[in-house]
């Protein structure tokens, strides 16, 4: 850490990253969620990765790590993404214990905030301790404020990350789970002009809007998905994915989403649901 953020090398003026989120790991290997094998679908994801998108510069991991906050949950999970040999930064989802993130993956796993390049990088915590739902809330986001300002002031562009969507994303139970105060997120974030995007998980869904001069993204569970435009909980049968960015010098990014297509993954398409 250098006052107040983790300082990173990229390989190149680009700056290249993973982003695995969802993997809901359970407190025992071969747990399943919806009939689902997490670890077995996470190391499908992985290994996708390590074959499309080798050493990246770091891998974010963004929120729901593990199913019920399980330590040994989240050492199985250092142990997977070990194996992309790069570092790896988490934030907490509505389903993990931050105080277990910590214990296992150590402080530095948790950064409130990554410099690369020409990049900052901002994860936020929107986790409601017990709840589903998502917050910031007012010492969140004069953290965020207080980023921005020295990164503008260093004149890095931002990339802002957290669990919850902070916009609807068309499923209605969905939405009643998304950043309660996101009104005051994007006021904040439109005083600041080199935010490039906001990333995030929760949601098991792919998204890719632009919104004025901001990119929107959501990203693919590594293990289940749900199915886009519904009004109650439903399943979809699509493949378990990443996502990759390349930020670069210029402010611009490119990303893109891949999924294990090539396997099958078993679910329950009946549940109604599994919280």
């Amino acid at each position: 850490m250098d006052n107040g953020f983790t300082q990173l090398r990229a390989s190149s003026d680009t700056v290249r990253i993973v982003q695995l989120t969802d993997t809901h790991l359970k407190a025992y290997e071969g747990g399943k969620l919806l009939g689902l094998d997490t670890d077995y679908s996470l190391q499908a994801v992985i290994k996708l990765v390590a074959e499309e998108y080798p050493e990246p510069d770091l891998i974010l991991g963004t929120g729901d790590l593990a199913d019920s906050g399980a330590q040994d949950a989240y050492a199985r999970l250092v142990g997977y993404f070990d194996q992309l040999t790069t570092e790896h930064y988490w934030l907490p989802g509505n389903h993990d214990l931050r105080d277990a993130m910590a214990e296992v993956g150590g402080a530095k796993r948790l950064p409130g905030e990554l410099r690369v390049g020409a990049w900052q990088i901002v994860l936020l915590d929107s986790q409601i301790p017990g709840e589903v739902g998502g917050h910031l809330g007012a010492p969140e986001l004069r953290r965020l404020e207080a980023c921005l300002e020295a990164g503008q002031a260093e004149g890095l562009y931002s990339l802002v990350c957290l669990h919850h969507q902070p916009v609807p994303v068309g499923c209605e139970w969905l939405d009643q789970q998304m950043v309660s105060d996101a009104k005051a997120f994007f006021e904040l974030l439109g005083r600041y002009p080199l935010v490039r995007s906001v990333l995030w998980g929760h949601v098991h869904q792919e998204l890719d809007q632009q919104c004025n001069d901001l990119r929107l993204l959501c990203t693919p569970s590594t293990c289940v998905q749900f199915l886009p435009q519904q009004v109650d909980f439903a399943v979809d049968t699509r493949a378990p994915g990443y996502r990759w960015l390349e930020l670069a010098p210029d402010g611009s990014l490119n990303t893109g989403v891949s999924r294990a297509e090539s396997q099958i993954f078993p679910v329950d398409r009946d549940a109604g649901g599994y919280l």
